[in-house]
């Protein structure tokens, strides 16, 4: 037999878990690019023996997943937490069916909200549809808990949820890395006793939806763990773990039982084995109490009075801090906290640094010749109902064009909502790869329905926000997507050219004519997927002799490469500066100027 000796590598949390995934002999993997998971995917992509996609949305690759894993394959779904929403539906359902292979899902929550609308605790999914959910403490619990999930998974024929965060996923450590495994496949195989849930097949597969969990249990003993002695204890749940570890170290307490729990639903019934004989527990987990709320009922069933604390001592917003974990154990061992130890860092007062679109961004110029062309079309007042992208920032000044964000794909059904309360006409603001994710169906009600709607779809070739994943509208043209769901006005325009607001002005007078939704896609590709292409060599400069100092380039356009002067004219940082030209035109007074020879393939780049 040959043994599989892990080689230590430093690399992101991320990565662990893709490398666990490998090591499992993973041979699908599919996903939806969301922040902070989106590198597992861009991990795998590496290894060509592994078939590797970004889905248009998660519910999409959550399916594709299922049904690897309906074959006997072994499977990984990844995606952010907001994600798992979409792909519910079916997830629900899999934990009904089970599966023949092996079936992980990943879901990469973001407490605090760094970079996402909510936070959310993605563990809800596992109480609510018996599904085991796992979480990792550091990068090596996330490699080590992938090959556990996926082992399980294959045993007992059942998905299995991780659930990571933010500081799991992407800090990075040196983590022992098993070797890859051979990828392991399907074969065709029909099954409509088990996978067809028509409700007489819904009733059998319940039962043994059942059965599996109770084998679930007895499977998932061994994934708490104890250390250390005494009459109370603390039970860190996940990344908390580790930070009530290192708490204790820093208040150098030792008569304390602690309790690691990687394995939080079903929270393991082993854990009364290291809690029987304690006075007074207190539970550290990130977000809602759902390890908290388990373990007290497992003690009442078990005839066990033992006061649990949890909550209360570190409050639910956030993500978990070792500051929060330090007050709340102090608090719980009723001690003090050594000034040196608890020291936040003061904020110095510095300036606001609101996020910027990047210099050459076609979604400013969108915005800067969208509010020209509504007031040219007749539309003075209106709502912006936004959605989710780079784009998002155009809810920050001096734009001001987006009234809502709400999720993935919601600008048109929320403008729906604005309009048949209102009689407003709003205008819909999307991106392509959100387009393609969840703006179809919304766009076939607007049709259907016939609602009076400017639906803007800002299309710059990527799904950008992420790191400039491929997005559908590189293969599918918009234009025709929307032509083909029926809508009847359909154009397409450059957003750097100033036609662009007439392009929406005839839009807008053509919704509010008909009473009936028009389609304007502003095409120019990502400024950061130009620059991996072609080096920009000229740049913008500004005349003088013909600046007044109107500030509309500074102050209404906002490039982050144009400043002002003293005396209010604008100057240009050619450090900054890629030379798009986007500010050319929008200078009434022909003030700024390209200076320097157009690079080969520079056009071709922007517009293909």
């Amino acid at each position: 037999m040959v043994m599989l000796v892990a080689k230590p590598r430093l690399m992101l949390g991320n990565e662990a878990i893709a490398y666990g995934a490998l090591a499992s002999g993973v041979a699908v993997a599919a996903g939806y690019p969301g922040t902070p998971s989106t590198e597992i995917i861009e991990t795998l992509m590496r290894f060509k023996d592994v078939y590797t996609e970004w889905s248009s949305n998660e519910k999409v690759a959550f399916e594709t997943g299922f049904g690897a894993a309906m074959m006997g394959a072994r499977a990984l779904v990844t995606m952010k937490h907001v994600g798992m929403n979409v792909a519910s539906d079916s997830l629900m359902s899999s934990s009904y069916t089970g599966v023949s292979g092996a079936l992980v899902v990943v879901s990469a929550g973001d407490p605090g909200m760094w970079s996402s609308q909510s936070e959310q605790d993605t563990r809800y999914y596992g109480l609510m549809g018996m599904i085991p959910v796992f979480e990792p403490f550091n990068p090596q619990s996330a490699h080590d808990l992938t090959v556990e999930a996926f082992n399980l998974s294959s045993q007992v024929g059942h998905p299995v949820i991780i659930s990571t965060n933010t500081r799991i996923s992407h800090v990075r450590s040196q983590v022992n890395v098993l070797p890859k495994g051979e990828p392991v496949y399907g074969r065709l195989q029909k099954n409509p006793g088990k996978y067809s849930l028509v409700p007489e097949v819904s009733r059998k597969d319940r039962e043994e939806q059942l059965n599996r969990w109770e084998k679930i249990k007895s499977l998932t003993s061994h994934l708490v763990e104890s250390r250390g002695d005494g009459d109370v204890a603390v039970v860190g749940a996940g990344i908390s773990y580790s930070y009530v570890l290192e708490a204790l170290r820093n208040l150098e307490v030792e008569k304390v039982r602690v309790v690691g729990v990687s394995c939080s639903v079903p929270l393991p019934e082993k854990i009364l084995d290291y809690l029987t004989d304690v006075e007074r527990i207190l539970v550290i987990e990130e977000l809602d109490p759902i390890v908290e709320n388990q373990l007290k009922s497992m003690l009442l069933d078990h005839g066990l009075r033992v006061k649990v604390e949890g909550k209360k001592l570190t409050g639910y917003m956030g993500e978990m801090t070792l500051e929060r974990v330090l007050k709340a154990v102090a608090t719980f061992l009723n001690i003090g906290i050594d000034p040196i130890v608890d020291s936040p860092t003061v904020p110095e007062d510095v300036p606001r640094r609101p996020p910027a679109m990047c210099p050459g961004c076609p979604h400013r110029s969108s915005f800067f010749f969208l509010k020209k062309g509504l007031a040219l079309g007749g539309i003075s007042s209106t709502f912006y109902s936004g959605d989710i992208g780079c784009y998002s920032l155009g809810v920050l000044p001096p734009f001001n064009e987006q009234d809502s964000l709400i999720s993935m794909g919601s600008s048109l059904g929320i403008a729906n909502g604005v309009y048949r309360s209102t009689h407003v006409i709003p205008v819909a603001v999307i991106g392509d790869s959100t387009f393609f994710h969840t703006g179809l169906p919304a766009l076939a009600n607007a049709v259907y329905n016939k609602f009076p709607v400017l639906v803007i779809v800002l299309d710059n070739r990527s799904t950008a926000m992420t790191g400039q994943q491929g997005s559908p509208s590189t293969v599918i043209d918009i234009a025709s997507a929307a032509k083909g769901l029926g809508v009847e006005y359909v154009e397409v325009g450059d957003p750097f050219s100033p036609a662009f607001s007439r392009i929406v002005a005839r839009a807008s007078e053509w919704v509010k004519k008909n009473l009936a939704p028009a389609v304007v896609v502003a095409k120019r590709a990502c400024a950061l997927e130009v620059l991996d292409r072609v080096k920009p060599t000229q740049v913008a400069v500004v005349d003088y002799d013909k600046c007044t100092g109107c500030t509309i380039c500074y102050d209404h356009f906002t490039c982050p490469a144009i400043l002002k002067r003293t005396d209010k004219k604008a100057v240009i940082n050619p450090e900054d500066c890629i030379g798009c030209g986007a500010c050319v035109p929008v200078c009434p007074f022909n003030a700024i100027r390209l200076e320097g020879d157009k690079p080969a393939g520079w056009d071709e780049a922007w517009t293909s």
